[in-house]
């Protein structure tokens, strides 16, 4: 064999094994993206902190419904919901019916929304909030895990795990608290139509608000 066929087949295996690392690359890039909350399907499994230092999980609430609402205190969006008293009053309505309600500060330190434990506290107490905890994931893992891409961002999850509203709190995308009334609430839809043992007719929608301050 001579040295120029040599130097190609050399070649040949040198471009085949970049090949083969891109492609594991890829594979490797695949479950991540996958972690997404997807409707149909189980629910990412997640362990936080919350405001008070207690550590949460998805695993501990197994058998109840559970409602994940992306929030940052400084958007225009979420003060719309918050002054009007539309998200505290959801709250309480949902948890009353046995439904667990976890409010996800994914915003990084230094960067808007971003609170401390006792800070966060004294906002709920302000606010009036009535969340069963707010997880403080300053790390981003969470919201990156479920693809929260804004504040608020809803996700609603079934006693089996599975996510079944994905996507904004109503069909209003605005700042303007008159909005509020006689807005489509998707959450407290998809909530109603699975406890009938309805399939939840409108499981997915786009999500509206300010972006979440990875």
């Amino acid at each position: 064999m001579n040295t120029r066929h040599k130097l190609t087949r050399r070649g040949f295996f040198s471009v085949f094994a970049a090949c083969l690392s891109a492609v594991a690359a890829l594979n490797l890039a695949v479950p991540s993206a996958q972690a997404a909350a997807i409707t149909g399907r189980p629910a990412p499994a997640f362990s936080e902190k919350d405001s008070n230092g207690q550590t949460r999980s998805l695993a501990q609430f197994k058998g109840r419904y559970v409602v994940l609402e992306w929030l940052n205190h400084d958007c225009p969006f979420v003060k719309k919901h918050y002054n009007s008293g539309n998200m505290q009053k959801l709250q309480r309505e949902t948890r009353k019916q046995g439904v667990v309600w976890l409010s996800v500060n994914s915003s990084a330190a230094g960067k808007q929304g971003h609170h401390n434990g006792t800070e966060t506290n004294k906002l709920t107490q302000q606010k009036k909030a009535s969340p069963s905890a707010v997880l403080l994931d300053g790390d981003g893992s969470m919201g990156r895990a479920y693809g929260a891409k804004t504040s608020p961002h809803m996700i609603v999850i079934n006693p089996q795990g599975v996510v079944i509203y994905n996507g904004a709190i109503d069909d209003k995308p605005t700042t303007d608290v008159a909005d509020v009334k006689g807005a489509k609430n998707y959450v407290t839809a998809a909530l109603a139509q699975a406890r009938k043992g309805q399939k939840v007719s409108v499981p997915r929608t786009q999500p509206y608000g300010c972006a979440v301050k990875y």
